[in-house]
């Protein structure tokens, strides 16, 4: 066990130096003096040092140079888009989704630890993929996909890559999205958005201590909301109830004022945490969590609230129902659609107000 443990340790190197293969020149970057950089590409605004790497581990300073990752993946498949979650978004489509490796936080409970935590636990493994951007477009068009997201990982730290793929994805007809924590920059923003429909937040407290836990800054995160909102990305929030973390009606509360003070049109997912990685400790979120929070969404003014990863155990907050009428619109179990009932112009059919999304 010691010699496949060291093994495991000296393989991390030649993850990196394989990585390096799949890099080219950045673009979201500033150069300094002495040969040093600052990365724009998240919250984080790193000054990198030639030689060195950024907290991501991905991006890299050479000669002066920034150098990010391209041409690969560690993870594609095409999912349904609610899973994403995007709820308001062409309901019943398919997202092919897309990761690399690399990630900016260092979440205990990450779902995508494999790819997310690659350089930094030897114990993930996951190897690049060579794949192009045109490849990636045409297998969304053989799987019959209507949107292509960048996930799995933090999608910030290759956001040069991802725009690649965004591109020839755009002049196909297709909608891209970014699914991401949110620890953004303006300048990033500003870069993505003229390719980027969609973008997914996870909130995942409203306490600053937990997030510097993670690896983050609450602050960044509550700056980003209100801008993606302003730049006019189709903006959906996730909050993983986790309990004992972030699952006080206290801290429920403030998110969901928060997120309605910004708009009462943002969709907020409450999922529910399962045990993972390397936290084990707490319970996993039962329904009547989720259902919890639910209602405290809706009694603090957001118009639409789901509770997830529960299918039929939620009452209705799988479904969407006019703010106004309150018809049902479209009917959901899981990630399936069972009935959808909004216009093509994206109109409730009962009253006729407008439903915020982007529909069929």
């Amino acid at each position: 066990m010691a010699i496949k443990k060291e093994l495991k340790t000296l393989a991390r190197p030649s993850l990196a130096e394989a990585l390096d293969e799949y890099s080219v020149e950045g673009e979201l970057y500033q150069k300094l003096e002495n040969n040093k950089v600052l990365c724009h590409a998240c919250g984080h605004r790193c000054v990198i040092y030639d030689g060195l790497r950024g907290i991501c581990k991905v991006r890299y300073n050479k000669d002066g140079k920034l150098f990010v990752p391209k041409g690969y993946v560690a993870a594609l498949q095409s999912d349904p888009t609610e899973k994403k979650p995007f709820f308001h978004v062409l309901p019943g489509s398919l997202t092919l989704t897309f990761g690399m490796l690399g990630c900016d936080y260092h979440c205990s409970y990450c779902q995508n630890w494999l790819t997310s935590q690659a350089l930094r636990d030897s114990t993930a493994g996951i190897e690049p993929m060579t794949v192009t951007a045109t490849e990636m477009v045409s297998l969304a068009k053989r799987y019959g996909a209507s949107m292509i997201g960048s996930s799995y990982n933090e999608p910030l730290i290759t956001s040069e890559w991802a725009l690649d793929v965004f591109r020839i994805a755009r002049e196909q007809g297709f909608k891209n999205a970014f699914i991401s924590n949110g620890n953004a920059t303006r300048e990033v923003l500003e870069y993505l958005r003229p390719l980027t429909d969609c973008y997914k937040v996870d909130l995942k407290s409203m306490q600053d201590r937990n997030y510097r836990k993670l690896g983050g800054l609450l602050s960044t995160v509550l700056e980003t909301i209100p801008r993606l909102v302003d730049m006019g990305f189709w903006v959906e929030i996730v909050t993983l109830v986790i309990p004992g973390f972030n699952d006080s009606n206290e801290e429920l509360k403030e998110a969901a004022k928060f997120l309605a003070s910004v708009s009462p049109d943002i969709p907020w997912h409450v999922t529910a945490f399962h045990k993972d990685y390397k936290m084990t400790d707490p319970d996993n979120t039962s329904p009547e969590t989720l259902i919890r929070a639910a209602e405290i969404g809706l009694e603090a003014g957001l118009r639409f609230v789901y509770a997830g990863n529960l299918p039929g155990w939620v009452k209705t907050y799988e479904n969407t129902y006019c703010p106004n009428c309150h018809k049902l619109l479209v009917e959901r179990y899981g990630y399936r659609i069972l009935n959808y009932y909004i216009t093509p112009d994206g109109k409730c059919p009962n009253c006729f107000s407008t439903i915020p999304g982007i529909w069929w």
